[in-house]
């Protein structure tokens, strides 16, 4: 079996980057099919554009742009790529930054497919912290991923006990996102009270109703901007923004920059 070291990727390494104890690489995925294999360090595999399939010992993911995986050192896994054009974004994380900030890297275990809007985007924001590559890069990139870990503990923790409605809500805000929502009828879906609702989505989603739609939709315009030739007003309208102005307010309070300037850094 394949052991690939730290920085090694099937494919076209476009561009890689070192900072202390974290390595990212910009790769286009070039193999049709990719062998059981597994990498001496624990990563997360972020897919920017196209589509993979990905087969561990428990779990198949069929991944489309936006999807963001995790892998624990040492986790074997196989890939599959049809004929399109894929690119993915890693963050792979040497034992040593796991020591150094007291994390344990044994306390996520596997593979597993990461569907938190608000983690998703944390990742975006290294993602364009890497293109910008300016003085602030270690610090910035740093504090982006203690804060994933910090969430995938609160994750791992609350999964278990979490109630059936917030899944059932988490599946619903996904499939209709783009459309106008009502918290009443989302109650009545859901058969618990509005105020119920109103009240503990916070508690376990960590956010109100409303930012984790506008970070659902922010998500789907940072594929789309990826490999889109539409103009930002049909991306905003494809996304479930109102307007263009809306759709820029929503992105530079959850990236940090405008979707014209993430769209020039990716060139």
């Amino acid at each position: 079996m394949n052991t690939l070291r730290n920085g090694e990727f099937f494919g076209q390494t476009n561009e890689i980057l070192d900072c202390n104890g974290l390595t990212f690489t910009d790769t286009e995925y070039t193999h049709p099919y990719v062998d059981w294999h597994y990498h001496e360090n624990a990563y997360f595999t972020f897919l920017l554009e196209g589509h993979v399939t990905e087969g561990n010992k428990k779990e198949v993911y069929d991944c489309s742009a936006g999807t963001l995986l995790y892998h624990c050192w040492e986790d074997t896994h196989y890939n599959i790529k049809p004929e399109v054009f894929t690119r993915g974004f890693h963050i792979e994380i040497a034992k040593d930054w796991f020591e150094n900030h007291q994390i344990s890297r044994d306390s996520l275990e596997g593979s597993f497919n990461i569907k938190n809007p608000a983690i998703q985007i944390l990742t975006y924001q290294i993602f364009k912290e890497t293109k910008l590559n300016d003085l602030n890069i270690e610090l910035s990139v740093h504090q982006l991923l203690l804060n994933i870990f910090s969430q995938l503990k609160q994750e791992t923790k609350s999964q278990e006990k979490n109630p059936l409605w917030t899944r059932k809500i988490d599946e619903l805000l996904r499939e209709s996102f783009t459309e106008k929502l009502n918290l009443t009828q989302l109650a009545q879906i859901l058969d618990i009270h509005p105020m119920h609702l109103s009240r503990d989505f916070h508690k376990y989603f960590h956010c109100n109703l409303g930012d984790y739609i506008r970070k659902l939709k922010v998500n789907k315009s940072l594929s789309l901007l990826h490999n889109s030739q539409e103009s930002l007003t049909d991306i905003a309208l494809d996304c479930g923004f109102s307007d263009q102005s809306h759709f820029i307010r929503c992105f530079r309070e959850n990236i940090g920059i405008t979707p014209l300037k993430y769209k020039n850094l990716l060139k």
